[in-house]
């Protein structure tokens, strides 16, 4: 890999502001990104409510594919300044410089310049930071499967072989309204519902420090009463649970039997709009194993990682496909500080090509 060459791309594509809400710049970065592999190849192309992606092999036909590159090339929003690179030492600060555009670029270079006697594939997406489920879960749906799936999120060079799925849940309360100086005429929805969100908190305790087990965020409480003299008829709690594949109460479970539980738990009516699955990987695989033996010979540890945010992973998780996520360096993701360690580029190209060289002609 020619490093010069390589961060003048990355700094074009560091440029184009490729947020959800600019649908013509999300195309922009996938061209970008689909020329930097240049022809020779097959791209298919996707699209699922105005999110494109792609799908890039040898041949001309689709097939399982041995090994499956993932890169997501959309990024949250920051300040206009964000989408102009400065580089300071081994860092290079921008939007999208840990998270992922630097590693899809180095996935892409990775796919052009080895040649696998395996199918192998990469797959290219624009909305993984608002969901995923019209890039990666959209391939699937079109039946796009693998082996195993390489995630070039931001991990310097360790493996996430584990991480949380996520619930997004409500508790209803309703009560009796009266006025605020005779509290026995009334039954106060908000003072029942703080009793369920603590008996929820109870069974789920805040987390202090990092623990792998299921958390609860009580996001937000509502009421439609504005009136200071007057006994609430109505509240809600918004939840944000996050749980490991270890938890039977939520893995595997569908929205109905989720609010069973929770209701049981809060004794109050609980609605589940929707489930993600969590993620893991056999970590005693062929794929990992080479993988981090591969981030070994370049110097680095391969440690194996848990995640407690969610990911493309989940959607290959509930196909059976092993999936990780490994990638480059850096740190400040989502922040006015994103920067990627410039020192991990090319260690992690080393690593990926020599990662595909040592597996079998499978």
């Amino acid at each position: 890999m020619d490093p010069d060459e390589f961060l003048a791309r990355a700094d074009g594509l560091l440029r184009i502001p490729s947020t959800a809400d600019r649908p013509a710049e999300l195309a922009r970065a996938l061209e970008f990104v689909l020329d930097v592999v240049g022809p020779g190849c097959t791209v298919e192309r996707f699209e699922s409510r105005g999110k494109p992606s792609a799908l890039v092999y040898r041949g001309s036909a689709r097939q399982p594919f041995r090994v499956v590159f993932n890169a997501h090339l959309d990024v949250v929003p920051g300040a206009p300044e964000q989408f102009t690179p400065r580089r300071e030492g081994s860092r290079l600060y921008a939007r999208g410089a840990q998270d992922m555009k630097l590693s899809a670029l180095v996935l892409a270079s990775v796919f052009r310049d080895v040649r696998t006697p395996f199918p192998m594939a990469l797959q290219l997406v624009t909305d993984e930071e608002v969901g995923g489920r019209d890039g990666t879960l959209h391939q699937l749906e079109q039946g796009v499967t693998g082996r195993f799936v390489v995630i070039g999120e931001h991990s310097a060079l360790r493996l996430v072989t584990e991480s949380k799925g996520l619930v997004a849940a409500r508790i209803d309360a309703v009560g009796r309204a009266a006025h605020g100086a005779y509290p026995w005429l009334g039954e106060n929805a908000l003072v029942k519902l703080l009793r369920a969100v603590d008996a929820l908190l109870v069974a789920y305790p805040e987390a202090r420090s990092e623990v792998w087990r299921t958390t609860v965020n009580v996001a937000r409480i509502e009421t439609s009463n504005t009136a200071l003299n007057q006994i609430p008829a109505d509240a809600s709690a918004w939840l944000d649970i996050r749980f490991p594949p270890e938890d039977p109460a939520f893995d595997g479970r569908g929205t109905a039997e989720i609010a069973a539980h929770l209701s049981s738990v809060c004794s109050l009516p609980v609605t589940v709009s929707h489930v993600e699955p969590p993620h893991r990987a056999d970590p005693a695989s062929v794929d990992v194993v080479a993988l981090r033996a591969a981030a070994r010979a370049q110097g680095f540890s391969g440690d194996l990682l848990r995640k407690h945010g969610a990911a493309d992973a989940r959607f290959y998780y509930r196909q059976g496909v092993d999936a990780v996520i490994f990638g480059i360096g850096g740190d400040g993701q989502h922040g006015p500080d994103e920067y990627a360690d410039l020192d991990t580029v090319e260690p992690y190209y080393r690593a990926l090509s020599a990662y595909l060289r040592s597996l079998p002609n499978a």
